[in-house]
């Protein structure tokens, strides 16, 4: 059987005060109860009215249900070939990250030497903001160029009409990142 509700409640409160350098004593301060009543809480004995678990969670800047939360792995690994790569003209487009963030979309742009990829214009009043990582990418955006090296970043109006080109001799690979308009 897994962890009991007090153990997890334990855990979560001793990572969440160590990961913000506290001690107990601290903790116990901010939160507005005994240094004996936190240690209490931390060492899975408890049984904690809702307004001590309010308290914590107030102290701690964390929603109430982050007290109680199984626990989740520090993190994880998604390989390449785990995120979504499509062809996208004479290019790879490839998600950047494998969570969807709303509001945003960032992708990762590789275009072979001589290469082009078609834009899809969004959105009205969307941005795009364009990176250049390595290799050349020229930019059009609705009969305006750009010629961005390696380091150079262009925002433009991503609901226009705009394309991707390589003009130099190696693969170019470029970061697109476009904020899109809240759906009201």
């Amino acid at each position: 059987m897994g962890e009991s509700l007090s153990a997890r409640l334990a855990s979560n409160l001793k990572q969440l005060r160590e990961a913000r350098g506290l001690t107990q004593d601290q903790m116990a301060k901010l939160a507005g109860m005994p240094r004996a009543t936190w240690g209490h809480l931390e060492s899975g004995a408890a049984n904690p009215t809702l307004q001590v678990l309010h308290k914590a969670a107030l102290a701690l800047q964390v929603p109430l249900e982050e007290l109680t939360a199984s626990p989740r792995a520090v993190g994880r690994l998604y390989t390449q070939d785990a995120l979504n790569t499509h062809k996208q003209g004479d290019g790879t487009v490839r998600k950047l990250l494998p969570d969807p963030i709303p509001g945003v979309v960032i992708d990762r742009m590789e275009i072979p030497a001589g290469g082009r990829i078609p834009g899809v214009p969004h959105m009205p009043g969307t941005r795009e903001y364009l990176t250049c990582e390595s290799g050349e990418i020229q930019l059009a955006v609705a009969g305006e160029q750009w010629r961005l090296r390696a380091g150079d970043v262009v925002v433009f109006r991503g609901d226009q009409r705009h394309s991707y080109r390589n003009p130099g001799s190696k693969a170019a690979v470029g970061y697109s990142v476009v904020l899109l308009v809240p759906v009201s």
